[in-house]
């Protein structure tokens, strides 16, 4: 079977930034989770999402990033030019670096579809993905920004939501659909409503539109910041002058959420896999699943592990291990629990309260331990 076909005139954009706080002490502020190959498939989460993009981009992929970061991901990328490889000086946000990205890509491809995909989700049914790109890329090219909406499974309480329209019966995009707005996060009740309504889908920050059409949102809402980007394409060296008086906000909020309320948002309904790996239940349950198709790490039934498996006696328990201090972690008949065993830190949690990782590492600082953020 022959692989997928390249999109004329699409660009994808790859995010890599964030520091994966509830993945501590594994993610770090100078090693985030992008840069970890978290699924036992020998690539980083950086490298698999250039393994799905470049069938389709080729060599029509930037990466922005951080400064601390930007040597390792070039190193994980050889394959990208070093003119595609943007050096943020700090973190501004998701709108800043892809506004800046879509400019830079503007200047050479006037005409250019960009994507925006971060570094650090997993998805799977690589061809679905693909399938979806080509619909978003055919509604991009009518002038509507489209983002990718995953298919709900659980109430989920930590995700954005995407309520669905009307069909928009684009050619090339048959599943397209309007987009009457953007939620925010629900408590678990409206979460449940919108479940089973069947009219939400959860909003992964996946974005494909028009190169100028996104930057001509960017000026309607944050001129400043068009004006900008817009500058550093033309002058990179002004970076350093202009990069700190950028707003800091997310694409989501910075356009998406306005443009949808002038119905100028569409979606594309996702038919892949998708997870973004946002704490240690969410790494343990994609393991699981991974385990089961035979294709992940797994110790024992119901325990999986990252590391060496002679890192690992475990006796009647579950949960997840991550193996890296170089010695050996013995459980004994405990049940999903998360045990994290680096050189410098070692992390005990339940599964059940992973989301909580964050506040731990917010703590770090103020018990001088900083430098273990």
């Amino acid at each position: 079977m022959s692989g997928p076909t390249q999109i004329p005139g699409f660009w994808a954009i790859v995010p890599a930034g964030g520091a994966g706080t509830r993945l501590w002490p594994l993610s770090r502020r100078r090693s985030p989770k992008f840069l970890h190959d978290l699924t036992g498939s020998g690539r980083t989460l950086l490298q698999e999402t250039w393994d799905r993009l470049t069938p389709i981009a080729a060599d029509r992929v930037v990466v922005v990033t951080g400064r601390d970061h930007a040597p390792e991901v070039a190193r994980q990328l050889p394959g990208l030019p070093a003119a595609y490889l943007l050096a943020e000086p700090s973190p501004r946000d998701s709108m800043p670096a892809i506004a800046w990205a879509a400019a830079v890509v503007a200047a050479r491809d006037p005409d250019a579809v960009i994507g925006s995909f971060a570094a650090d989700h997993v998805i799977s049914r690589v061809d679905g993905f693909h399938a979806a790109v080509r619909e978003a890329v055919a509604l991009a090219r009518a002038g509507l920004l489209v983002t990718l909406g995953i298919t709900p499974t659980y109430a989920a309480t930590g995700f954005g939501y995407i309520r669905e329209g009307m069909p928009l019966g684009v050619e090339g995009a048959p599943s397209g659909c309007a987009v009457v707005e953007f939620v925010e996060k629900p408590d678990a009740a409206r979460a449940e409503t919108y479940l089973a309504s069947g009219e939400f889908r959860w909003n992964a920050g996946m974005f494909v539109v028009k190169a100028s059409v996104l930057l001509d949102l960017v000026e309607q809402w944050h001129p400043t910041m068009a004006a900008d980007v817009r500058a550093l394409a033309a002058e990179p060296g002004r970076l350093d002058e202009l990069w700190p008086d950028l707003t800091k906000i997310a694409i989501d909020h910075a356009v998406a959420e306005p443009a949808a309320a002038a119905g100028r948002v569409a979606v594309v309904p996702a038919t892949f896999g998708w997870d973004d790996v946002g704490d240690f239940d969410s790494l343990a349950g994609l393991l699981e699943a991974h385990s089961a198709s035979a294709a992940g790490p797994a110790a024992a039934a119901g325990l999986s592990l990252i590391g060496d498996p002679a890192d690992l006696v475990s006796v009647d328990s579950t949960g997840l291990v991550v193996a890296r201090a170089g010695r050996l972690v013995a459980l004994i008949g405990v049940d999903d629990l998360v045990v994290v065993d680096t050189p410098d830190a070692l992390l005990v949690v339940p599964r059940s309260r992973a989301q909580e990782v964050k506040g731990i590492v917010d703590r770090l600082a103020g018990i001088d331990r900083d430098h273990l953020r």
